[in-house]
């Protein structure tokens, strides 16, 4: 499966296409990239974009023998109060500037969020979060068979988590009432359940 959205470009792309004309760099973080861009519409006009680089994510969809699917409650400072989500993280960066690769991440965030680790991983493919303003491109897995960790540090130092078990069935149910809202969790959850549905009819 490939990992590159943009596979799904259609053809008249070229007349929605903006040229950049300018960047300024307005804050350099250890991940992310603040800047404002100057860009030309297709009919020559010029406008402003707010952009977040980001060097993407990893969200993960796990199962346990019984299946039950394992979440993370945590707080979220941008929106004052705390989600229901999927174990995730952001790809590092090495002291040379180079992302990680995006499968080593997912076992080292679910090792980190949940204390577990995977017999069996399944990669699901890339989406875009929010592509209005950062490039930020999340991959998604499915991780089954499913032990405790034996090395497990924790989450990073300024993560507080609270580690939540519930039926696969429930959590897909939770999304549908809108009881979950976080969107990569929704897409993950869904994304999970279709894929099941799908091979029980096989």
């Amino acid at each position: 499966m490939s990992d590159d959205p943009a596979q799904g470009r259609g053809s008249g792309d070229e007349a929605l296409r903006e040229t950049l004309v300018a960047s300024e760099v307005v804050r350099r973080g250890r991940l992310l990239e603040f800047r404002v861009d100057t860009v030309e519409l297709s009919d020559g006009t010029h406008s402003s974009r707010d952009i977040v680089v980001h060097p993407g994510g990893v969200c993960v969809v796990a199962i346990d023998r019984e299946e039950q699917v394992l979440l993370v409650r945590q707080w979220r400072h941008a929106i004052g109060r705390a989600l229901l989500e999927i174990p995730a993280g952001t790809l590092d960066r090495d002291a040379s500037g180079a992302i990680e690769d995006h499968a080593g991440a997912a076992v080292r965030e679910l090792a980190e969020e949940t204390g577990s680790i995977a017999g069996t991983w399944r990669y699901l493919g890339a989406f875009y979060t929010t592509p209005g303003f950062t490039s930020e491109l999340m991959h998604l897995y499915l991780a089954t068979d499913l032990a405790p960790a034996a090395d497990h540090h924790g989450p990073d130092e300024d993560e507080r988590l609270e580690l939540v078990r519930l039926p696969f069935a429930d959590a897909v149910a939770m999304v549908e009432r809108g009881e979950i809202d976080d969107a990569k969790s929704q897409v993950g959850l869904l994304r999970v359940a279709s894929l099941l549905a799908n091979e029980d009819r096989s």
